[in-house]
C-alpha cells in the first residue's frame, strides 16, 4: 500500500479588511487536496504583505517542511506564496531538496509531475537571467558614478561616533554592544573595531 502524502495548505490575505478572506482560497484547497487523496497536515494562513519573508506561518510552514513533517506544499497561486519569481524558485530548490512537492492551484503547476518540472526549471532559469541583467545594471550605473567621480562606497561615519566606538571597545564593549548603544549597524561596529585593534 503506498503512504498517502501529507498536504499542507498555505493561504494568504494582504490585509483583514476589504473583504479579503483566506477562506476564499482555502474552500478550493481542500477540495482538491481531498479529489488527489493528499492527507491535511495543517493550514498555514498570512494576513501580510507578500513582500515580506518573515511572515510568521509562511517561517512557520518552512520550518515544518524542513522537520519532514509534510510531503507537499498547496498553494493558491504563486503570488500569494512568493514575493518575485526569484524568492519562489529559492523556497521550490529548498523543498525539491527536502523531498516536498509544490503545487499552486490557479496556476496547475505540480512538481510531482513532469510537465511541472519543466515549469520549474524554466521558471529557474528566468529567475537566473533575471539576476543577471539585474548585477550588470548595477555594475553599469556604479561604473558610471566613478567615471562621473562620484563616491560609490557607504561614507564614513563621523569622527566622532568613531572616536565613541574606539572608547567603548577599549572599555571591554562587544561590537554588539556599541551597535546598540551607538544606534549604528553591527557590522559598521565591527569593522571599526577591527580597524582600531
Amino acid at each position: 500500500m503506498v503512504a498517502q502524502k501529507r498536504v499542507a495548505l498555505y493561504a494568504r490575505v494582504s490585509t483583514t479588511d476589504k473583504g479579503q478572506d483566506p477562506e476564499t482560497q482555502l474552500l478550493a484547497l481542500r477540495a482538491y487536496a481531498a479529489r488527489r487523496g493528499l492527507v491535511p497536515s495543517g493550514e498555514y494562513i498570512d494576513y501580510a504583505s507578500g513582500t515580506r519573508d518573515d511572515r510568521p506561518q509562511y517561517q512557520a510552514l518552512l520550518a515544518a517542511a524542513r522537520k519532514r513533517q509534510i510531503d507537499v506544499v498547496l498553494v493558491w497561486r504563486y503570488d500569494r506564496f512568493a514575493r518575485s519569481t526569484q524568492a519562489l524558485v529559492h523556497a521550490l530548490h529548498e523543498f525539491h531538496s527536502l523531498g516536498v512537492d509544490f503545487i499552486s492551484y490557479q496556476e496547475n503547476i505540480d512538481t510531482t509531475t513532469p510537465q511541472g518540472e519543466l515549469i520549474f526549471t524554466v521558471m529557474a532559469s528566468l529567475a537566473q537571467f533575471e539576476r543577471a541583467l539585474i548585477s550588470e545594471r548595477v555594475n553599469a550605473g556604479m561604473a558610471r558614478a566613478k567615471a562621473q567621480g562620484k563616491r560609490i562606497s557607504r561614507a564614513r561615519i563621523a569622527a566622532e561616533v568613531q572616536t565613541q566606538i574606539t572608547a567603548l571597545y577599549a572599555e571591554g564593549f562587544s561590537s554588539h554592544q556599541i551597535s546598540k548603544q551607538l544606534g549604528i549597524g553591527y557590522g559598521t561596529a565591527w569593522n571599526y573595531v577591527r580597524r582600531s585593534t
